[in-house]
């Protein structure tokens, strides 16, 4: 069950993430999906380097959602994303 819950609201954050970086139209479901669960590991990541916890639900869906951006970010400089 857990499974399913991080896939959605991997999908959810990936989806947030690319209507905030301009890459909506270039991305499907499952590209969504990926860089939420993804950008949702490296933000917590880089959260933890930096020393900065997240406290409740929206800390941390403000730290998945910031490291989704960040993934998108890295992605477009690398010639991914125009």
């Amino acid at each position: 069950m857990s499974f399913i819950v991080a896939i959605v609201i991997g999908g959810i954050i990936g989806w947030l993430a690319s209507k905030v970086m301009k890459t909506d139209a270039q991305m499907g479901v499952l590209a969504n999906i990926v860089v939420g669960v993804v950008g949702s590991v490296l933000g917590h990541w880089l959260a933890g380097a930096l020393g900065i916890a997240a406290f409740g639900s929206i800390g941390g869906f403000i730290i998945s959602l910031l490291g989704a951006i960040v993934l998108i970010a890295v992605l477009r400089a690398l010639g991914f994303f125009k």
